[in-house]
């Protein structure tokens, strides 16, 4: 039996796996590398789509379906198909209706399985779109965009990373803050409504989470041990439903779990090296 082979890890992809400037750091890379040669399952789990995992497909090495959508959906990048999905049971359009009435001065998007789609113009959105190498539309009513797993509220985009989206003046916190309380009294029946970053409110499947959808995909594939590891408030269901959770120094959940060094130093690379063998012989030794 390989060293890895019980193992299945999933990581959060923006500033878990990455750094804060969503540059990838290479001594992760190396680290998920050697974890696979030798035996263990490793996997994204992130609040990206299809479309935007496009940006990390062909540079991060899985072996496992990617966690999509806030853990709306498993995909097998190579089979190019899902291995489940749950959506989220409302209209689409009555939805987006909805919340182009309700926040006129911020961005609905869909997350579609082939683009990102937009209701209005808006030539940032479409410039943060082209940034993050995502693929993206404008969508009319009738249009069909696919199964509808996850919608977003973003405030205005000044730069076109993702990066800019983890901050905020107070007038747009609060305004975010709206945003967020609003979906959750209308939405909060049927979706689970929460944020990703300062500036973006997502909505998806009631039940849904990141932790759920890692646990399935631990029990498809009969791994024994689960290991997570992420750094945002998105990310603390998937860190409560793993066997073993870490979060870097310098994650905004950082205080709630045992914690590796900062993401820009390599955090995933850190877990893979210094945690999961002292948990892989804690488990030999019970």
């Amino acid at each position: 039996m390989a060293l890895y082979s019980d193992v299945l890890l999933t990581v959060d992809y923006d500033r878990t796996l990455t750094a804060p400037d969503s540059t990838i750091p290479e001594r992760n890379i190396e680290a998920i590398r050697y974890f696979m040669e030798n035996g263990g399952t490793f996997t994204v789990n992130t609040g990206r789509s299809v479309p935007m995992a496009a940006g990390f497909r062909d540079i991060v090495p899985v072996n496992a379906p990617l966690l999509l959508y806030n853990g709306s959906a498993a995909y097998d990048p190579m089979k190019q198909k899902f291995e489940f999905v749950h959506e989220i049971h409302m209209d689409l359009w009555e939805t987006i209706r909805k919340c182009e009435s309700w926040f006129p001065k911020l961005t609905t998007e869909v997350q579609g399985v082939k683009a990102h789609y937009r209701f209005r113009e808006n030539p940032m959105w479409d410039a943060f779109c082209d940034n993050n190498h995502c693929a993206r539309g404008f969508a009319q009513p009738g249009d069909d965009l696919g199964p509808f797993l996850k919608f977003s509220i973003y405030g205005e985009f000044r730069k076109n990373t993702v990066a800019d989206l983890f901050t905020g003046t107070p007038e747009e916190i609060r305004e975010m803050d709206d945003a967020e309380a609003a979906l959750k009294a209308r939405f909060g029946e049927y979706c689970e409504v929460f944020r990703a970053a300062p500036r973006i409110v997502d909505v998806q499947a009631k039940g849904v989470s990141k932790g759920r959808s890692a646990r399935e995909l631990k029990q498809r594939l009969g791994k024994k041990i689960l290991v997570c590891i992420g750094d945002a408030e998105n990310d603390l269901p998937m860190l409560f439903d793993a066997d073993y959770a870490f979060s870097p120094a310098d994650g905004c959940i950082a205080d709630q779990f045992p914690n590796v060094c900062n993401c820009a130093d390599g955090a995933v690379a850190a877990v893979i090296y210094e945690k999961i063998p002292e948990i892989l012989k804690k488990t030999l030794t019970e």
